[in-house]
C-alpha cells in the first residue's frame, strides 16, 4: 500500500511539472487582465520557458519562450500599450530570458549524455569485475544480487563468485574495506585470486590461504596500504556434489543462514572465530572448515553486513534470520527479491551500505533430508565431530 501512495504521489508530481509552464504563461495572462496596468506579468512570462528547460526538450523549450513572448506582445495590443516603452522593456525581458532557457536546456541535456555515458562505464566495469552468476550452476539454482547503498552506483566493496570445479561448486560472498576505485580494484583482486584457487587447491581451507597471500601481495605492491586498512571479510563455501552437506570457512563474515523447505532456519556460526583475510600480519592459524547439513530444497543465503547492518528510523538493525523464520520461497531469485523488499521497508526506502546477496537452492529430488543444526568439523582438519544436538 505504501509503495502505491508512493507511486501516485510521484505521477502526480510529474503531471505538475509538466503542466507547469503553460500554467505560468495562462496564469500570467489571467493577472494582467485582472490587475491595474501599473502592475506586470512579466515575471510569470519569463519563469515558463525556466522551467521547462531543465524539463523538457529543446524544442518544447523553444515552443514555451515563443508562446510567452507572444502572450507579452498579445497582451499589449489587448491593453493599447504597444508603443509604450514597457513594451519594449518586458518583450526584450522574456526573449532575452528565453535565450537563457535554450542555453540552459543545452548545458542540462550535454550533462544528462555525460551521466548516461558514465552509467554505462560503470555497468560494463560491475559486469567485468563482478559478473552475474548462472542462474544453474553445478545442478544447484543460484541467484545473485548486488544493491548499491547510492543512487547510480553500480559496485563497491561488496563482492560474490560461484565457481563450478572438480570438488564441487564454490562460493564466496566478502566485503572489501573501503569504497571507490582502491576497493574495486581489490575486489578483482580477490575475485582473480578465488577463481584461479578454487579450481588448483583441493580443500576450501586451501583456497582461503591462497586468498590470504593474494591480499598479502597487494599490499607489498600497495605500500601505503597497511593491513588494518586492507582487510576482506569473507565466507567461503564448498558444495560436493553427493555429501547433502556444505562446508564454510568463515573470515570474519556475517554468518551464513540455511533455510529449510518448512520455513525452518539455522544461523551457520563458526566454532571459533577468524580474523578477515588480509590480516595475516596480526596473527597466523590454520583454517577449519566447518560441515552443515544441505538437505534437498534447502536454500543456503549468504550476504554483506550492508544486510545485517541496515537500520530503520529509530536505529533497529535489519534481522534476517528473524524477518525471515517461518518464510517460505519458491526459490532463491524470490527469496532475494522478497528480501530486498523487505529490507526497503525496514529502512524506509535507502541504506547507508552496499548490499551483497548471493542464494543458493539444492533442488528436490525426493523427500528433505533429516537435518541437523550444528556444525561437524570437516575431516580435513582432526576428524572431531561438534555436535551438540539434532
Amino acid at each position: 500500500m505504501g509503495h502505491r501512495k508512493q507511486a501516485g504521489g510521484g505521477y502526480i508530481a510529474q503531471l505538475f511539472v509538466r503542466a507547469l509552464p503553460a500554467l505560468m504563461i495562462v496564469g500570467g495572462v489571467v493577472f494582467d487582465v485582472l490587475t491595474p496596468p501599473r502592475f506586470t506579468a512579466v515575471p510569470f512570462f519569463a519563469a515558463a520557458p525556466l522551467i521547462a528547460a531543465p524539463f523538457f526538450s529543446l524544442l518544447t523549450t523553444l515552443l514555451t519562450g515563443i508562446a510567452a513572448t507572444a502572450a507579452v506582445v498579445g497582451l499589449h495590443f489587448y491593453n493599447q500599450t504597444v508603443s509604450q516603452v514597457t513594451a519594449y522593456t518586458e518583450v526584450s525581458t522574456v526573449v532575452t530570458v528565453s535565450g537563457l532557457a535554450l542555453l540552459i536546456n543545452r548545458v542540462v541535456r550535454l550533462s544528462g549524455e555525460r551521466l548516461a555515458s558514465a552509467r554505462v562505464i560503470a555497468e560494463t566495469a560491475q559486469r567485468a569485475v563482478l559478473p552475474t552468476p548462472s542462474d544453474r550452476i553445478g545442478g544447484l539454482h543460484v541467484a545473485a544480487r548486488y544493491e548499491a547503498a547510492q543512487a547510480d552506483a553500480f559496485i563497491g566493496g561488496d563482492l560474490f563468485a560461484v565457481q563450478d570445479t572438480a570438488y564441487g561448486v564454490r562460493l564466496i560472498v566478502g566485503d572489501v574495506r573501503g569504497k571507490g576505485l582502491d576497493a574495486v580494484e581489490a575486489v578483482a583482486v580477490v575475485i582473480g585470486a578465488f577463481r584461479e584457487a578454487a579450481e588448483q587447491e583441493s580443500s576450501l581451507e586451501g583456497v582461503a590461504e591462497r586468498l590470504e597471500r593474494a591480499l598479502a601481495r597487494e599490499g607489498i605492491r600497495r605500500p601505503g596500504l597497511d593491513a588494518v586498512e586492507g582487510f576482506t571479510t569473507a565466507v567461503l563455501a564448498e558444495i560436493p556434489r553427493e555429501d547433502g552437506a556444505v562446508r564454510v570457512v568463515n573470515r570474519g563474515h556475517p554468518e551464513p543462514l540455511m533455510l529449510y523447505v518448512d520455513g525452518d532456519l539455522d544461523l551457520l556460526e563458526p566454532t571459533d572465530a577468524a580474523l578477515p583475510l588480509g590480516m595475516g600480519d596480526l596473527g597466523l592459524w590454520p583454517d577449519r572448515a566447518e560441515e552443515y547439513p544441505y538437505p534437498p530444497g534447502a536454500t543456503l543465503l549468504l550476504y554483506t553486513d550492508g544486510l545485517s547492518e541496515a537500520r530503520d528510523a529509530a536505529g533497529v538493525f535489519y534481522d534476517p534470520g528473524g524477518r525471515l523464520g517461518g518464510r517460505i520461497f519458491p526459490g532463491p531469485e524470490e527469496l532475494l527479491d522478497a528480501l530486498v523488499d523487505d529490507v526497503r521497508r525496514h529502512t524506509g526506502g535507502g541504506t547507508t551500505d552496499d548490499m551483497a546477496l548471493l542464494a543458493v537452492t539444492r533442488p528436490v529430488e525426493g523427500q528433505p533430508e533429516r537435518r541437523r543444526t550444528v556444525p561437524v568439523v570437516s575431516a580435513a582438519d582432526d576428524g572431531r565431530e561438534d555436535a551438540h544436538g539434532p
